[in-house]
């Protein structure tokens, strides 16, 4: 049969990946598909460059452009990054049929309506399972598998750096500093972390699970993004005295009226008997939460090279296949249309630490303040005597505006010294 003809798009660690499984797994992908995949073209950014897999030099081009518009090309992928020349290059391939398979998180947070604009017009698919979770098969359970059903929440640790950097700072007692220096040196951390660090890349992940699970567009900027180069060493071994852990979480919930939901990332403690409290290291792991299928948990390795296009593999099949019956994959669903509700509407728990003075009278004050505020206190303890003092609260749930309103009372308060940390506490609902 007529093989299909693949254009890729960059040669770094995912993309010499890709090449490498198409090569090895060629016989097993033909079958498949039901016919042969071929490379007929990879761009890449210098020719000379040394690469960590074998390609014929016949197939690298610097013109990227003129590959993906070529009339003999059916699949694009695209592992560049990015938002240009990504998206340019994108559109150009849909807008002329040709199906597309991308790990552009970045692209689809940020216009991923353009994109799938264009493979509405072109008739073309636009498959990204692995620009979420590296490995694990978690869109297309989304996207597919609970389209009967009605999914309440997505709650889930999506970015591996921020994961090992948390873990080490737990196990080992670790500064954030040391331990995002040890991440470097292992390459779980770029250069840069700033991405990761900050919660950038999370924000962009969850944009796209958020969209997915509530049949509704969601652009990175709707994101409540906080990251955790504030998280202390001290912050760590207090949550850990208490039995939580702290992780970077992505949040996903609908609204109890259905109307609206909330999407947010930013560092929380969690019980460490809750089944994300055991994800080590860089690996990843999401909950979703569907009315009917009820609690489900996806793991695995989050990034690298191999996993990322063990996804994009699959991907590649399932496009391949829609090819050749002459059908597509499904549309981007965003008939429900919610609204993204701020995140001051948003109904939290939280861990709060103060440097307080040690006299009397300084808990009623305290709590009278929490009280003026509607934030009710579950827990409260003092630890430490003199200078030392310090109260440790864990409130009820209440909005974060209301917790918000309460940390600028007790900062004006003169019994309160420092508000020494602020933490919020999820998962007590998953189980």
């Amino acid at each position: 049969m007529k093989p299909l003809k693949v254009a890729l798009l960059g040669c770094g660690v995912v993309g010499s990946q890709v090449i490498r499984l198409m090569h090895e797994q060629a016989p097993d992908l033909a079958a498949r598909v039901g016919a042969p995949l071929e490379l007929a073209g990879v761009a890449v950014r210098r020719l000379g460059r040394k690469r960590d897999v074998e390609v014929d030099p016949a197939l690298l081009t610097t013109d990227a452009e003129s590959l993906v518009t070529r009339d003999d090309i059916d699949i694009v992928i695209e592992v560049i990054g990015g938002i240009e020349p990504a998206r340019s290059l994108i559109t150009a391939a849909l807008s002329r049929g040709k199906s597309v398979v991308t790990a552009n998180k970045a692209l689809l947070a940020e216009d991923g309506a353009t994109l799938h604009e264009a493979a509405r017009a072109g008739n073309g698919d636009l498959y990204f399972e692995a620009s979420v979770a590296g490995a694990i098969p978690l869109l297309r359970p989304l996207r597919e598998s609970l389209a009967g059903d009605h999914v309440k929440r997505v709650l889930g640790i999506v970015n591996g750096t921020t994961n090992y950097i948390l873990d080490k700072m737990d196990s080992t007692g670790a500064s954030f500093t040391d331990a995002l220096e040890e991440a470097q040196t292992l390459g779980y951390a770029e250069a840069d972390p700033t991405a990761d660090v900050e919660g950038f890349d999370a924000a962009a992940k969850a944009a796209i699970l958020a969209g997915l699970a509530f049949h509704s567009r969601v652009r990175a900027e709707e994101v409540h993004r906080e990251g955790i180069t504030e998280i202390t060493a001290t912050d760590v071994a207090s949550a850990k005295a208490m039995g939580y852990v702290i992780k970077l979480l992505a949040i996903c919930a609908r609204s109890d009226d259905g109307r609206s939901f909330g999407v947010r990332v930013h560092p929380a403690m969690i019980p460490r008997s809750h089944p994300l409290a055991g994800v080590r290291e860089a690996y990843n792991a999401v909950f979703v939460e569907a009315e009917s299928a009820g609690q489900l948990m996806f793991y695995g390795k989050g990034a690298g090279g191999a996993p990322t296009a063990s996804a994009v593999l699959g991907d590649l099949v399932a496009v391949g296949r829609n090819r050749l019956a002459g059908t597509r994959g499904p549309e981007e669903s965003t008939y429900a249309e919610l609204t993204v509700h701020p995140m001051g509407e948003t109904v939290t728990r939280c861990h709060v630490a103060l440097d307080v003075a040690d006299k009397p009278g300084v808990l009623a004050r305290v709590a009278e303040l929490f009280s003026k505020h509607d934030v009710s206190i579950q827990t409260v303890r003092q630890e430490g005597r003199g200078d030392d003092a310090q109260l440790v609260i864990v409130t009820h749930r209440a909005t974060d505006a209301a917790l918000s309103a309460t940390m600028e009372g007790l900062r004006e308060l003169d019994i309160v010294r420092a508000v020494a940390s602020v933490m919020r506490v999820e998962g007590d609902e998953v189980g």
